[in-house]
């Protein structure tokens, strides 16, 4: 399915600073138009005060980051979003709940049962009450139901003639468990139709680069046909994309939008940010951001693409932890 949005004014923050005069974060994001009224955003690392291996826009909380910051960079996004976002705790389930059944505001940015570690002034912090799932729906405009990635795949989903959105994390795991069905079947009983459903799949490693080994590998074209690859390191691999479109397809959800387009945009308009280029110089995860960007085969690869974090590019570097975007769909 094709997307006419791809000319639309995209942010070059170059020009401004990555906080405001009260020194709050500004978060540089992705919007992809899915429907009229109903959005995808790609968080990327710019625009936020986290610090050193999670800098700068890092907006998951369990990794060991300032919690402060977290916050800090999850109500920015909120407000540039215009929505209350939706946090689950992601466990590589086939899990999907429906957060009208609990959703409350219980954070400055919304609805929170990830897990958070919680800081002062967040009221959550007192009882937190952790929902864990990989799939999320809900019905209602102003939510902006969010999944964290640092290398898994995210899918975005919508009806746009009953409103309903949805939105999963795809890991290894939660894709042979079913996630992707899972979320569709909640959406369908609170009224969609898959023929209706318009999807589009988020940053995520690309086949190319997710090296696993020929058992896993193996195990995993078993249950999605021709998804097994051979990488660039020279090893087995799997394609998480290929397997989501195989049950994208057995959920009934034929229609796609493609995000690679306007995310190679926005990447290319980056190629001299400031920001970006302190980030891969002091990330120790590769060479300068010019250099970085040369290479890219697959501007939605998280692992080649120095916008997004990446589970695996840190690992690779040596490193012990890493930050999380956060991928989001919401209905205004």
């Amino acid at each position: 399915m094709s997307n006419e949005q791809y000319d639309d004014e995209i942010l070059d923050s170059n020009k401004i600073s990555s906080t405001d005069r009260d020194g709050n974060p500004i978060p540089v994001t992705i919007p992809i138009a899915l429907a009229p009224g109903i959005t995808a955003v790609y968080t990327t690392r710019l625009g936020g005060l986290s610090t050193g291996d999670f800098g700068n826009c890092n907006l998951g909380g369990k990794s060991g980051d300032d919690p402060t910051a977290v916050l800090s960079n999850r109500v920015a996004l909120a407000q540039a979003v215009g929505a209350r976002l939706s946090l689950i705790s992601q466990v590589h389930s086939g899990v999907a709940v429906d957060v009208d059944d609990s959703f409350e505001i219980n954070t400055p940015f919304g609805f929170d049962v990830s897990g958070t570690r919680g800081v002062e002034g967040d009221d959550s912090a007192a009882a937190p009450v952790v929902k864990e799932a990989d799939g999320q729906v809900t019905s209602q405009a102003g939510i902006a139901l969010g999944m964290f990635a640092a290398d898994c795949l995210p899918v975005l989903l919508a009806d746009p003639e009953t409103g309903i959105i949805g939105a999963c994390h795809c890991g290894r795991r939660g894709l042979e468990k079913g996630v992707i069905s899972a979320t569709v079947e909640l959406m369908k009983l609170k009224g969609a139709e898959p023929s209706r459903i318009v999807a589009t799949l988020g940053p995520r490693i690309c086949g190319d680069c997710y090296e696993v080994g020929d058992d896993i590998a193996d195990k995993f074209e078993k249950r999605f046909p021709l998804t097994k690859t051979t990488t660039r390191f020279g090893g087995a691999g799997i394609d998480i994309a290929e397997a989501a479109m195989i049950d994208l397809a057995f959920a009934g959800v034929s229609k796609v939008v493609d995000s690679m387009p306007r995310v190679h945009a926005a990447t290319e308009y980056l190629d001299h940010d400031l920001e970006l280029d302190e980030l891969c110089r002091a990330d120790s995860e590769g060479p300068s951001l010019h250099e970085r960007l040369e290479v890219i085969q697959h501007s939605m690869c998280t692992l080649e693409n120095p916008l997004w974090y990446s589970h695996r590019r840190a690992s690779l570097a040596g490193k012990t932890h890493e930050g999380r975007m956060l991928a989001l769909i919401v209905r205004h």
